[in-house]
């Protein structure tokens, strides 16, 4: 498809929106119907490239999926007829959570190095460690990494951090592991309770505990179940900063008010307003919005993937607003585009915040200085990731002007119709060939 957008800003967006289910739920969840020779049910599945390369990745072991429904996936796979993820189309992250599946069905494994987005380093050792810890026989190659064991068995697990992609490889290794498996700070985002809520209904023993611990008792086999994905919380926290921005009024429908309870804080500190309903989320940006002190964090905090978009509402706040990114050391990349296109942007290698940040003291700018408002200009500018992207996007539509958004194939991998659903809001935006 064309890879540019042409976008013209400066109105204000008004209407409805809405929301897809999260890829990075649904993603994980065709992982571990892996874990199964029974058949997986899968609703609200969203259509884009993640989870096109998410189904490339299970077919080439021997799931058989059918598209049942636009936005419903049946998946079962009998027999594993490959050990190995190889010859993918495109990389992602996705791939290396396939380890523990293969590990349990198959006793042995190949999965290709990882891609996804440029926002720093994003080491596997995480998920490698914690499968060695369960007894396999890890080597890691030029081309990817090949694991082996007759059976993982269970262990405890101390993550550094409570990394997501690393929380969900130890409950997916924990749950047909022998014996019991004990998480230590692990991720508690509502994508991992929705997999382990999915894994339950299958026949997992697994148990929630305070203080960011998960307890795995393992059984011997899991069976089928049908379940449905949760709502993208990025996304619909996406299309909130749009209304903000813009001075604009978007209804969200499907937004979920116990996913966004962070996000709405911060939206009503800038002086922005919502209306919780039933049926999803109303945003409305209100003039003038006000600058604010903010850090991110994992859950329950501010989640890093609503930091880029919220930024652009920030650079039309007056005041000075203070932002610490404190998940992904290289995140603000973005933010040379935003000055571009004429916002008042400073960034800053010191901690500007009260987490106790783990980047402290190693040089990387990870705290931003916005000064605002701004009044944005168009420009012509190269989408880096998914999230920057929908920054970017943001941007071209608070700007006067027509932007150029080249690279949007990032944008393909994480939003499902972002076009037509931005048109049907009122956005002026087409895709055009080079």
């Amino acid at each position: 498809m064309p890879d540019i957008f042409k976008i013209t800003g400066g109105l204000p967006l008004h209407g409805e929106i809405a929301v897809s289910g999260a890829k990075n739920a649904a993603s994980k969840m065709m992982i571990a119907s892996l874990l199964t020779d029974e058949e997986v049910i899968l609703s609200n599945v969203p259509r884009q490239h993640e989870t096109e390369i998410t189904q490339e990745i299970i077919m080439t072991v021997g799931a058989q999926v059918e598209w049942i429904e636009a936005h419903t996936l049946r998946t079962v796979t009998p027999i594993m007829t490959s050990n190995s993820v190889r010859e993918l189309s495109r990389k992602n992250r996705i791939s290396i959570l396939a380890l523990a599946p293969l590990l349990h069905r198959a006793g042995e494994a190949f999965v290709p190095l990882v891609g996804g987005d440029k926002i720093g380093p994003r080491p596997v050792n995480f998920h490698l460690e914690t499968l060695k810890k369960m007894g396999a026989l890890i080597e890691e190659t030029s081309d990817g990494y090949h694991a082996s064991v007759s059976r993982l068995k269970g262990a405890v697990i101390e993550l550094p951090y409570p990394s997501v992609g690393a929380t969900e490889t130890a409950i997916l290794a924990g749950v047909l592991a022998d014996g019991r498996t004990v998480i230590r700070n692990a991720a508690g985002e509502p994508e991992v309770k929705g997999l382990i809520m999915m894994l339950q209904d299958m026949g997992a023993m697994i148990q929630i505990n305070a203080n960011r611990s998960i307890e795995i008792v393992g059984v011997e086999k899991l069976h089928g179940t049908r379940v449905r994905v949760m709502p993208d919380r990025i996304a619909a926290a996406s299309y909130g900063a749009m209304a903000l921005g813009t001075g604009g009024e978007i209804f969200v429908r499907g937004a979920q008010h116990e996913h966004m309870i962070t996000f709405l804080n911060a939206v009503r500190k800038i002086g922005g307003e919502y209306e919780v309903h039933e049926d999803g989320i109303l945003f409305r940006g209100s003039k003038p919005l006000k600058g604010i002190e903010l850090e991110t964090d994992t859950h329950p905090g501010f989640m890093t993937d609503w930091q880029q978009p919220f930024v652009v509402a920030l650079t039309q706040a007056k005041g000075t607003s203070i932002v610490h990114e404190t998940v992904y050391e290289e995140r603000f990349g973005y933010t040379d585009s935003l000055k571009e296109m004429g916002a008042d942007i400073t960034l800053f290698s010191n901690c500007l915040g009260e987490i106790d940040c783990r980047f402290k003291g190693q040089n990387y700018k990870h705290s931003a200085v916005i000064t605002g408002p701004s009044k944005l200009h168009a420009s012509e500018v190269v989408v880096p990731d998914i999230r920057a992207g929908l920054a970017l996007v943001v941007a071209a539509l608070v700007a006067e002007g027509t932007s150029t958004l080249t690279g949007i194939h990032h944008l393909d991998r994480g939003y499902e119709r972002l076009q037509e659903k931005l048109q049907s809001v009122g956005a002026k935006i087409e895709r055009v060939e080079v």
